[in-house]
C-alpha cells in the first residue's frame, strides 16, 4: 500500500509541474487531516498508554509521527503567513484586508462597465431620497422627479428590469402628474405581460393602475388577452392578473378574461366590434349546447389544476367556479364531483376564501343550500374559527344567513356559529354585540332571525343579498325538512339569552347609535326568555330632565350625548316598546308582541317627574304612546291630570316652531335668496327639491305630538 501512495504522489507532482505552484494551498487531504486532529489525537494518546503498559513499542519506534511535531508548527506558520487561515487564497504579500479592498475595487469597476451603469447610479441615489417622504420639502421632491424623469424617460425598459431600479420607477410614478404617468405607459406598450412575470417589475403595473386613468387601463389590460391561462398558473404574474381582474378591468374586459376559461377558441377568436361579450357560461351553453362537453372539460382542468397547486385565492378563479357549478344540473356525477373536490381540501383553505369573494360566497351558498346534513356539517366545520371575521365581511356574511336558513339542524348551528359572533363568555359579549350592532354587514347577521327579509333591514347596498336568499329558500323546499319558521324560532331561542344580557348591563352605549336603538327594539319584541331586567335597563336610561343641557366629560374627547329623549332613535324605540309591538299599515293596528311586554308602567315610573318636558319636546310622542297603550290604561288619568294642569305648555309648543323646523326653513330661505356660503352641487340640488316642494306644501310648524295630545285631552 505505501508504495502505491507513493507512485500516486509522484504522478500527481508531475503533472503539475507545468503549471504555477500551488504548494501554499493545503489539498483537500491536509484539510481533512487537520479538522480531524483533535479526535485523532485523544485515540493514538489512549492507545500508546495501553501499548506503554503492556510493554510495547512507542509511536515514534513504530514510525508514527507526533502530534505535536515541529513540522506541524512549520505548516501552520505557513499558512498565516500565506493570509489562509480563513480558507481564503490571497496573492503573495497581501493581507486580508488588502485582498478585500482589491475584490471591492474590481466588482466597482465591473459595475462601471455594464450599460447604463451612471444612470443606474444616479438614479438610485434620487430614489433614496425621494422615499422618505416626511423628510423632503414638496420644492426639493418635484425637482428630484423632474431630474429622474430626465433619465428613464426613453430607456425605461432597460430599467424596470432591474430590481433595483424599478423601485426608483415606481417613486417616479406615485410622484409624477398624469401625462407623465400616460408616457411611461406609452414606452412600456407592448410589454406588460412580461413585466407581469417579474418578480420585482410587476409591482411597476399595480402603480400605473392604482392611479384610476382610463386612458392607462385600456392601455394595460388588453394585453393579457389570450395569455390567461399561461399567466394564471404563473407564480408571480398570476397575482397581478388577479388584481387587474379584481380591481380595475371594467365589465367588459372582465369577461373577455374570464371567457378564455371556456376554452381555446376564447382566447385565441376575438369578439368583433360592437358584438356582445358576455361570461356567462349557461347563457354561452344555451346558444350553442354542442359545446358543453369541450368548455365544461376545459373549464374543470383550468379550475381542478389551481386547486390541486393550492391557488385558491383568486377571484377570477372563484367567478370561474360559480360559472361551472351554475351549468351542473343536481343529483348528477358532475355535480357530485366537483362537490367532492371541493371539499377534499384539507387545510380548508379553498372554501375560507371563497367565502369573501362575491361569486365565491354565492357558490357557498349554493352548496350548503343543494347539500345533505354531511356536507353542512362539513362545511361548517371548515369555518370554525372564522365565523367572526365572516361576520363583518361584505360578501361573507351571506354564508351565515344561509346556514341560519337551510340547516335543519339548529344544534349544530348555535354551537358552531353563534359563541364566535356573540362571545365565548359573558366578558367578550357585549363587545362582540356592540361590534355587530354598528357594523354595516354584522348588523344583519344578528337582526336577520328576528327580522327576517324586511327591507328596513337591508339597505340599498345590500339588496344583492336579498336576491340571493330568494334563490336560496327557492331549493331548501326540496333539501330541507324542517319549516323555517320552527328554524328560525329556534335560533331565536338560542340567541336570546347572549342578547338579553348584554341589553340589561350596556343598554346606554347599544343606545348611542340609531343602529343599536333598532337592535334593542327588535330583540326585545321577538327574543324568547326572561326580559324584566333588559326592560329595566332601557328604561333607567331615560332618568333626568330632558331640557338640561348634557355634562362634558374632561376625560373624553367625544362630545357630551343628549338626552334620550331628544334622540329621535330613542324616542321611536321608547314608543315602539311602551306600544308593545309594531305598527301594522294593512290592519292599521299594533301588532303585539307575545308575551306582552308591560313596558308602558316601566317608564312612566321613570319619566313621570319630567312628563311635561317629554310631552312638549323632541320626545312627545312617547306620552301619545302610553296612553294608547292597553297595558296602561289603569295609570292613565293620571297622566292625562298631569297633561291637563300644562294645558297651557301644550298649546305653546304645538304651535310654537320647533329647533328642527326652524333650521329647515333657514336653510331653504338661504337657497331661494343665494345668501350663506358656497355649497356643492349634491346639496344644491337637495336644496332645489325642497324648494319645489315648498312651494306646493307648505311646511309644518309646531310639535305634532303635542297636538296629538291636546286632541286627547
Amino acid at each position: 500500500m505505501a508504495t502505491k501512495s507513493v507512485k500516486l504522489g509522484d504522478k500527481r507532482k508531475s503533472s503539475s509541474s507545468d503549471k504555477p505552484p500551488k504548494s501554499e494551498k493545503p489539498t483537500k487531504k491536509a484539510r481533512s487531516d487537520k479538522e480531524t486532529s483533535a479526535p485523532a489525537k485523544q485515540r493514538i494518546a489512549s492507545s500508546r498508554k495501553a501499548f506503554e503498559a503492556e510493554g510495547d513499542l512507542s509511536d515514534e519506534e513504530d514510525g508514527g509521527a507526533d502530534l505535536k511535531s515541529e513540522d506541524d508548527h512549520k505548516h501552520k506558520k505557513a499558512k498565516l503567513s500565506s493570509g489562509t487561515s480563513d480558507g481564503k487564497t490571497f496573492e503573495r504579500g497581501q493581507t486580508s484586508r488588502e485582498s478585500h479592498a482589491l475584490q471591492k475595487q474590481l466588482a466597482q469597476e465591473r459595475k462601471a462597465a455594464k450599460p447604463l451603469a451612471d444612470e443606474l447610479a444616479r438614479t438610485k441615489k434620487l430614489w433614496e431620497r425621494l422615499r422618505r417622504k416626511s423628510h423632503v420639502p414638496k420644492e426639493e421632491r418635484q425637482g428630484l422627479v423632474d431630474e429622474l424623469f430626465t433619465i428613464v424617460t426613453g430607456r425605461v425598459r432597460d430599467f424596470v428590469l432591474k430590481h433595483d431600479a424599478v423601485r426608483a420607477v415606481q417613486t417616479a410614478i406615485k410622484y409624477a402628474t398624469m401625462a407623465q404617468r400616460r408616457e411611461i405607459a406609452q414606452e412600456l406598450k407592448g410589454t406588460f405581460a412580461q413585466l407581469a412575470e417579474s418578480r420585482y417589475a410587476k409591482f411597476l403595473i399595480g402603480k400605473l393602475l392604482g392611479h384610476q386613468d382610463d386612458e392607462v387601463r385600456d392601455l394595460i389590460v388588453p394585453e393579457f388577452y389570450g395569455k390567461v391561462k399561461k399567466l394564471i398558473n404563473h407564480p408571480e404574474a398570476s397575482w397581478i392578473l388577479d388584481d387587474i381582474y379584481r380591481g380595475v378591468a371594467t365589465k367588459e374586459q372582465k369577461d373577455i378574461l374570464l371567457r378564455e376559461w371556456y376554452g381555446t377558441e376564447f382566447a385565441l377568436f376575438k369578439p368583433e366590434n360592437g358584438e356582445a361579450v358576455t361570461a356567462d357560461l349557461p347563457k354561452i351553453l344555451k346558444n350553442e349546447p354542442s359545446k358543453r362537453g369541450p368548455i365544461l372539460k376545459y373549464l374543470f382542468g383550468m379550475i381542478n389544476n389551481l386547486i390541486q397547486k393550492q391557488m385558491t385565492g383568486f377571484t377570477m378563479l372563484h367567478d370561474a367556479m360559480l360559472q361551472y357549478f351554475l351549468c351542473l344540473p343536481p343529483d348528477t356525477e358532475e355535480h357530485k364531483e366537483f362537490v367532492e373536490i371541493i371539499k377534499a381540501d384539507d387545510n380548508g383553505d379553498l372554501l375560507k376564501n371563497l367565502a369573501f369573494t362575491r361569486s365565491g360566497a354565492r357558490l357557498v351558498c349554493l352548496l350548503l343550500a343543494y347539500g345533505g346534513a354531511k356536507d353542512r356539517k362539513q362545511i361548517l366545520k371548515t369555518y370554525k374559527d372564522t365565523f367572526e371575521l365572516m361576520c363583518g365581511d361584505r360578501n361573507a356574511h351571506a354564508v351565515i344567513l344561509t346556514a341560519f336558513d337551510v340547516i335543519d339542524d339548529t344544534v349544530l348551528t348555535s354551537k358552531s356559529i353563534l359563541p364566535e359572533i356573540l362571545g365565548k363568555s359573558e366578558d367578550k359579549e357585549a363587545e362582540n354585540v356592540f361590534f355587530c350592532v354598528n357594523n354595516p354587514n354584522a348588523r344583519i347577521v344578528i337582526r336577520y332571525p328576528f327580522e327576517g327579509t324586511s327591507k328596513s333591514l337591508f339597505p340599498p347596498s345590500h339588496w344583492s343579498d336579498l336576491g340571493l336568499l330568494k334563490e336560496v329558500h327557492a331549493i331548501r323546499k326540496n333539501t330541507s325538512k324542517k319549516d323555517p319558521e320552527v328554524r328560525r324560532k329556534e335560533i331565536v331561542a338560542a340567541m336570546s339569552p347572549a342578547l338579553l344580557r348584554v341589553i340589561a348591563s350596556s343598554a346606554k352605549d347599544i343606545m348611542s347609535t340609531s343602529f343599536g336603538c333598532q337592535m334593542i327594539t327588535e330583540v326585545l319584541l321577538s327574543a324568547v326568555g326572561d326580559k324584566t331586567e333588559a326592560l329595566n335597563a332601557v328604561a333607567a336610561t331615560a332618568e333626568g330632565d330632558p331640557n338640561q343641557e348634557p355634562e362634558e366629560n374632561p376625560d373624553s374627547l367625544a362630545p357630551p350625548r343628549p338626552h334620550p329623549a331628544r334622540d329621535p332613535f330613542a324616542a321611536r324605540m321608547y314608543k315602539t316598546l311602551v306600544s308593545g309591538g309594531h305598527y301594522d299599515k294593512a290592519s292599521g293596528k299594533v301588532k303585539a308582541a307575545d308575551p306582552p311586554l308591560n313596558f308602558a308602567n316601566t317608564l312612566y315610573d321613570v319619566i313621570k317627574s319630567h312628563i311635561v318636558a317629554w310631552a312638549t319636546g323632541p320626545g312627545s310622542f312617547v306620552p301619545v304612546g302610553l296612553l294608547e297603550a292597553e297595558d296602561f290604561e289603569p295609570r292613565k288619568a293620571e297622566l292625562v291630570k298631569t297633561l291637563k294642569k300644562n294645558k297651557k305648555l301644550l298649546e305653546k309648543a304645538s304651535i310654537e316652531e320647533t329647533a328642527e323646523q326652524k333650521a329647515k326653513r333657514e336653510a331653504l330661505a338661504a337657497v331661494d335668496s343665494e345668501e350663506g356660503q358656497e355649497v356643492d352641487k349634491a346639496a344644491a340640488r337637495k336644496g332645489r327639491k325642497d324648494k319645489r316642494k315648498g312651494a306646493k306644501k307648505e311646511l309644518l310648524v309646531g310639535n305634532a305630538g303635542a297636538k296629538i295630545l291636546l286632541e286627547k285631552l
